[in-house]
């Protein structure tokens, strides 16, 4: 299963249409959406009311990064309660120190092994069965490759489902990975970072069952608006770059716009039918 990082409710439906079938919330990426950078400084209301938006709009499942969880293994169980009233299909926590890092930076921390498996084990008794718990280790940068399989497989443990093992650096590590924990295994597939380019295909031959995109789309939007802006700027006309913008149709067509026209002409006529028969 491939997943686009979608950071708000248009990208995501961007995503159906262009038939993916799964869509990631990248805590990253939502974070540098709001101007901030990607230190665990969001908060948990924001990131489930994005979470809501997304889900509003798309009908495929979101799996939603919760960086920390927002706190100790108490916060963890209200942050589960909370994507699941959103209806988030999975929850993916780290075992970072909190401020916590880019997976694919210097200088992060890991927690202890029993912090992590305490969350989860929260995590677990929180879960009404409706998410799946995905359990990020970024122990390969900290503490080195064999810690992050011995990790693993206490987090199996302690009730995540799918283990996801961040900026493993080769495809050999990966295979290695692959050998060494028997459970469903993410792949985070980010840009300028630890992990060399594979493509979804490349992980899926080496046993991986879900590959993110974190940041792919939110990078791509930012060099674009970045260019519009310099242009305008440079020229006072958009004229120029019209070849690079979406048209009003295209957009109209993405948000369903034709839809609620309709619905709302629907309305009025029922509305209309129903003042006769009571004039009648």
């Amino acid at each position: 299963m491939v997943a686009p990082g979608v950071f708000s409710p248009i990208v995501a439906q961007l995503a159906e249409r262009a038939g993916f079938k799964a869509l990631y919330f990248s805590g990253g990426g939502f974070a540098n959406l709001l101007g901030m950078p990607d230190l665990g400084v969001t908060t948990l209301t924001e990131v489930s009311e994005a979470t809501r938006r997304i889900i509003s709009v798309s009908e495929l499942p979101l799996i939603v990064d919760v960086d920390t969880g927002f706190g100790e293994a108490v916060n963890v169980m209200r942050t589960v309660g909370e994507l699941g009233a959103a209806g988030a299909a999975g929850a993916q926590i780290e075992d970072q120190v909190m401020p916590k890092r880019c997976g694919h930076l210097e200088g992060k921390e890991v927690v202890e092994t029993d912090e992590m498996v305490k969350k989860l084990v929260s995590a677990k008794e929180a879960n009404k069965g409706d998410i799946v718990l995905i359990a990020r280790t970024d122990a390969r940068a900290v503490e080195g490759f064999d810690s992050a399989v011995v990790r693993a497989r206490a987090y199996l443990k302690a009730g995540a489902e799918v283990i996801f093992p961040e900026a493993l650096e080769s495809g050999d590590e990966f295979r290695e990975f692959r050998k060494k924990v028997k459970a469903p295994l993410l792949a985070n597939m980010t840009e300028f970072g630890k992990t060399p380019y594979m493509s979804a295909s490349d992980f899926e031959e080496m046993g991986y069952n879900i590959v993110i995109f974190p940041m792919t789309p939110f990078r791509a939007m930012l060099k674009s608006v970045k260019k519009t802006l310099e242009a305008l700027k440079s020229s006072g006309t958009q004229k120029g770059i019209l070849k690079d913008l979406m048209t009003r149709n295209e957009i109209y067509e993405v948000i369903d716009y034709y839809g609620y026209e309709q619905a709302d002409k629907r309305a009025m006529e029922t509305a209309r039918r129903l003042d006769k028969e009571d004039t009648a």
